[in-house]
């Protein structure tokens, strides 16, 4: 199969990057497909041909660099969904290039047959909405707010438009949004295709064997209970929810590790203001993120908002137990009790607390429910979402035949 796949880029240090990387170097090199990857930047992915799957089949992964646009987010996302359109016509007028399948991530042209969602505006919008008043900031923000409410609203009329399609092939990567897309845009045949993890990497002998050198790094004692947070937008992944419930439990040795990016000084204000300053470390974002899993306890991470984090299921093939919200799609692969817990109410801090107390006090639960996640996260590979991928792909090629055929 010769797909056009079409993301602004790709590498391993984004989470929706990362799952197109792993998938993709699956789809060339297992299923022979031959990959026409349209984005602005790439990196950390096997470019070029393959030796032949078959006599028949020949895969790989060709760059068509698109080439990128200086100045504000909305302007450049304009000239990349026009421009790596153009670019596609232009191969296909001057140079023969036809393609069984045009594959995006979200949304990112108009000519899309296979579309996987990671993200839905209109659930995003909802909950940025407040941060977008202009009457509540002050005046000097007023060019920011009104360039990412015309950002956002742009998105969500293309998504409107475009998911409602029944030409496209719709796959979600959770059944959260799959339902997210159901009631924005009435679309019932939404094919789920979770996230993974690469064991490899992730495992529980990994983490155990660097414990201690990951913790003398970071300048944890014996005694301290280290609650981890991985990842970037602090207030969406529960970061506010999180400082509130240690600070309910003064009596314990807590500590919060936080590693990501964000603007620190919201958070900083709220540490100081419940006295948890020594309670809280900031680390800096790192490609060897087991360093993280390796130095914790527990993965807590009460989202507001996630489709399918990563995570969260990093850490379950640690051997951590996670505690996340229901909110992220990825709790659908939790059994509560069992191999995590799932909050019900994100922003609910006593109920965060309460499972904290728990985990402490009975260190057996806590051990037991980390082997049991570590367990579960072993059916969730990558080559699992390839092939799963690999399925909704030829679903959607008899679907694009079928549409074709009609009068």
């Amino acid at each position: 199969m010769r797909l056009a796949v079409v993301s602004p880029f790709v590498d391993r240090r984004h989470g929706t990057e990362r799952v197109l990387a792993e998938v993709l170097e699956r789809l060339a090199g297992k299923y022979g497909c031959e990959i026409h990857l349209y984005a602005q930047r790439v990196e950390d992915l096997a470019l070029g041909r393959l030796a032949p799957a078959n006599e028949e089949e020949s895969g790989g992964i060709i760059w068509h660099k698109v080439p990128r646009l200086p100045g504000p987010h909305l302007l450049g996302f304009l000239w990349w969904y026009f421009a790596n359109q153009a670019q596609r016509w232009f191969h296909r007028r001057f140079r023969s290039l036809r393609y069984d399948l045009v594959l995006s991530s979200g949304i990112n042209c108009p000519d899309a047959d296979a579309i996987v969602a990671h993200i839905i505006f209109r659930e995003f919008f909802r909950l940025v909405h407040d941060e977008l008043r202009l009457r509540d900031t002050a005046l000097r923000s007023w060019p920011i707010i009104l360039h990412r409410n015309l950002y956002y609203r742009l998105i969500m009329a293309l998504e409107n438009r475009i998911y409602r399609n029944p030409r496209v092939a719709l796959a979600a990567v959770s059944r959260l949004t799959a339902g997210e897309i159901m009631s924005h845009f009435a679309r019932s045949d939404v094919t789920v295709i979770p996230n993974a993890v690469d064991l490899s990497r992730f495992n529980l002998p990994e983490r155990l064997r660097r414990r201690a050198p990951s913790r003398d790094a970071l300048k944890f004692s014996e005694h301290d209970f280290v609650l981890l947070l991985v990842g970037n937008d602090w207030r969406k992944k529960g970061l506010p929810t999180l400082i509130n419930a240690v600070a309910a439990l003064p009596e314990f040795p807590l500590r919060v590790l936080v590693a990501g990016r964000d603007n620190r000084v919201p958070f900083l204000a709220h540490i100081r203001s419940l006295s948890q300053e020594g309670r809280v470390l900031f680390a800096e974002s790192s490609p060897d993120v087991m360093q993280f899993y390796a130095a914790a306890d527990v993965y807590a991470g009460p989202s507001l908002h996630d489709s399918f984090a990563l995570p969260p299921i990093e850490a379950m093939a640690s051997g951590l137990p996670v505690i996340t919200s229901v909110n992220n799609g990825g709790s659908q692969i939790i059994t509560e009790g069992v191999d995590g817990f799932i909050l019900s109410n994100p922003g609910d801090a006593d109920a965060l607390a309460q499972l904290v107390r728990q985990l402490y006090q009975h260190p057996d639960l806590c051990r037991s429910v980390g082997e049991n996640a570590a367990r579960t996260a072993q059916s969730f590979t990558w080559d699992r979402t390839a092939s799963e991928t690999w399925e909704f792909l030829k679903q959607a090629s008899a679907r694009k035949s079928s549409s074709q055929r009609r009068p």
